[in-house]
C-alpha cells in the first residue's frame, strides 16, 4: 500500500506539471515544472523524502530503462544524423568538457561556501608548539 501511495504522489506532481504547462502562454516543458514543484514542496517540507523514497529509489536504479525509447527513435533519423556526424561528435566533444569544468568550478564554490559558514571551523592538530589545521 505504501507503494501505491509513493505512485500516486509522483504521478498527481507529474499531472499538476501537464496542468501547468497547458496553462503557460509561453513553451515550457512540463517535466521541469514537475522537478520544481517537487523542489519547492520539498524545501517547505510540505513533501517529505520518505514519502517518496522507495519509488524514486526504484526509479533512479533503472534509469536505464527509460533511455531505450529514444535510443531506439534515433535510428528513425540515422539518415539526418549520419550527414551530420563530425558537428555532432564535435558538439558532443565541447559540451563534455563544458559540462567538467562548470561541475568542478560548482564543487569549488560550494566548498568555499560550506568553510566560510559562521561557527563551523577546522579542527586544530597540535605539533610539537605549532598549529596546523587537519
Amino acid at each position: 500500500m505504501k507503494i501505491i501511495c509513493q505512485i500516486g504522489i509522483i504521478f498527481t506532481l507529474c499531472w499538476v506539471s501537464e496542468i501547468v504547462e497547458a496553462l503557460l502562454p509561453f513553451s515550457f516543458p512540463a517535466s521541469v515544472i514537475g522537478m520544481i514543484l517537487l523542489f519547492v514542496l520539498l524545501a517547505l517540507r510540505v513533501l517529505k523524502v520518505e514519502h517518496i523514497r522507495e519509488k524514486s529509489d526504484f526509479l533512479l536504479s533503472n534509469m536505464a530503462f527509460f533511455f531505450i525509447p529514444a535510443g531506439v527513435s534515433i535510428i528513425n533519423y540515422f539518415d539526418v544524423l549520419a550527414g551530420n556526424v563530425g558537428k555532432l561528435l564535435l558538439i558532443c566533444f565541447l559540451t563534455t568538457i563544458l559540462t567538467f569544468a562548470v561541475t568542478a568550478w560548482t564543487v569549488r564554490g560550494v566548498l568555499l561556501l560550506m568553510n566560510r559558514k559562521p561557527g563551523k571551523q577546522k579542527p586544530e592538530k597540535k605539533t610539537e608548539g605549532r598549529r596546523e589545521y587537519v
